[in-house]
């Protein structure tokens, strides 16, 4: 039913994220003529120039807001699926693009305009599964509607990976944080951050021996997690204290034994008790599956299985898989190189500029670091250490604290929502926004891995700027509309 009273667009949009988005982008462009000024230069606004290439994206991506502003938000709910097909579409094209950019195939050239369609991937992956979970009947706890749901999310990271964007397309399981919202079982975000521990722990201590033994520190505490998560998992969903106890027992006990055994009496690679104990647990929790008919056990068995295989394929992934220079850069990050020459360089040198800033900062235009360009992709992908620089640890707080405002005012749009489509979007939209900010400030600050990702309205180019327009727009004009429809 419509409502008798017509409500102005303009009255019922979020200013307060206009108001954000508009600072945010202030900022990037002030950082960005930071990061791209030379001693001498005298137009900060000539279209020679980034500084001034940016205005006319800003622009342009301020005028795009707007006019999604007018449009009909019933347009976004209708042509969600053709929208997210053909993004497809030009995502599967990018990857025979001739043009080799940075050993990326991620960019369509088009005369003297670069456009990355990965960047618009995000907002029609968004609005694919808005529409997708909205749909009346739908359960993401069924497999098979789950299923449904992570081959929209998976099919537009295929595409990227065959363009060479590995960090791009990581950019794309942050809508898994949107799928626990909407009531994915918590087990399996569990078992993602379980993986990312197993790899990095064994990885990182691999090398590193056991009061001077033949036993791996890093084999060793992964395969002790595995029991102890096995032991927290029966506890939580089984809810049987018994077996609980008996797995914690018998693990802490035989580990504990097999050391003293390997330091006082022969030395041996307790790892193999510890897989014979992890073999006996399989058995264990299979035995009780059968026996009670629980699904529960046989989740659990596959957590137990799957986390073992999962940790003894990681070095060879990492080895024989992964890229060399994929490789070399999670080797920095973990410590294992240093390579301040190569692969650490950049992070290394983003180091020295963010700690140059001190507390207040050099001033605007006055970095040295940035100004004598010793920070690769100062202007793109590490454009957080021209803040550092520049504005010192005051500005750059007060940088991460726009952003989770706008992260926190995302959130409680989202939850305002009276429809699903706008709830789940709006969570799609944060959630991506979370992940940029995230780990390209982690990865300038050497925290988490160089994928190369822009940091949302601060980084140089159009493609980014347009596509978190779009993303955020879109959402602010589905909020907007929110109540001149009622069911």
């Amino acid at each position: 039913m419509i409502n008798d009273k017509p409500q102005s667009i303009w009255s019922q949009v979020d200013w307060l994220t206009i108001g954000l988005y508009i600072a945010l982008m202030l900022f990037g462009w002030l950082s960005i003529c930071g990061a791209s000024y030379s001693f001498g230069d005298n137009d900060l606004l000539s279209l020679d120039t980034r500084s001034g290439m940016q205005i006319l994206w800003i622009g342009t991506s301020i005028c795009l807001g707007f006019v999604i502003l007018m449009m009909d938000s019933r347009f976004f709910d209708t042509f969600s699926f053709i929208i997210y097909g053909v993004l497809l579409l030009l995502l599967f094209a990018t990857i025979f693009n001739p043009h080799d950019i940075k050993g990326s195939h991620s960019w369509l050239v088009i005369g003297p305009l670069r456009l990355q369609p990965a960047e618009f991937g995000k907002f029609a992956t968004a609005l694919a599964l808005a529409k997708l979970m909205s749909t009346y009947g739908y359960n993401i706890q069924r497999w098979k509607d789950f299923a449904a749901a992570c081959a929209v999310v998976l099919v537009p990271m295929l595409c990227i990976v065959g363009q060479r964007e590995t960090g791009s397309a990581l950019v794309y399981l942050t809508f898994f944080l949107m799928f626990y919202r909407e009531g994915m079982p918590g087990s399996i975000l569990f078992t993602g951050v379980a993986m990312v521990l197993y790899f990095v722990v064994g990885i990182k201590y691999e090398g590193i021996m056991l009061f001077d033994t033949p036993t791996s520190v890093g084999k060793f505490v992964v395969l002790l997690l595995v029991q102890l998560f096995v032991a927290g998992m029966v506890y939580n969903y089984v809810h049987n204290r018994k077996h609980t106890n008996t797995i914690i027992g018998y693990s802490l006990v035989l580990t504990t034994i097999a050391i003293l055994f390997d330091v006082y009496v022969i030395p041996f690679d307790v790892t193999w008790v510890q897989l014979g104990m992890c073999l006996a647990l399989f058995l264990y929790l299979l035995y009780h599956g059968l026996r009670t008919r629980l699904p529960q056990y046989f989740f659990i068995l596959a957590f137990a299985v799957g986390s073992v295989v999962f940790f003894y394929s990681a070095d060879y992934v990492l080895n024989n898989v992964m890229e060399p220079h994929q490789r070399v850069r999670i080797n920095v990050l973990l410590g294992l190189d240093e390579d301040l020459a190569g692969a650490g360089y950049n992070v290394h040198q983003s180091e020295i500029a963010i700690g140059s800033g001190g507390l207040k900062g050099k001033g605007f235009l006055n970095g040295t670091q940035t100004k004598l360009k010793f920070v690769p992709e100062q202007d793109t992908d590490f454009i957080f250490c021209t803040v550092g620089e520049e504005e010192g640890f005051i500005g750059s707080a007060g940088v991460l604290l726009l952003f989770l405002v706008l992260i926190l005012r995302l959130l409680t749009l989202a939850e305002r929502q009276p429809f699903a489509f706008g709830r789940i979007y709006g969570y799609c939209v944060a959630s991506v926004f979370l992940f940029h900010v995230f780990i390209n400030v982690g990865m300038v600050l050497g925290l988490t891995p160089v994928i190369g990702i822009p940091l949302p309205f601060f980084s140089y180019g159009g493609s980014s700027l347009w596509g978190f327009t779009i993303l955020l727009f879109i959402f602010l004009s589905i909020d907007a509309k929110r109540n001149m429809l009622k069911a």
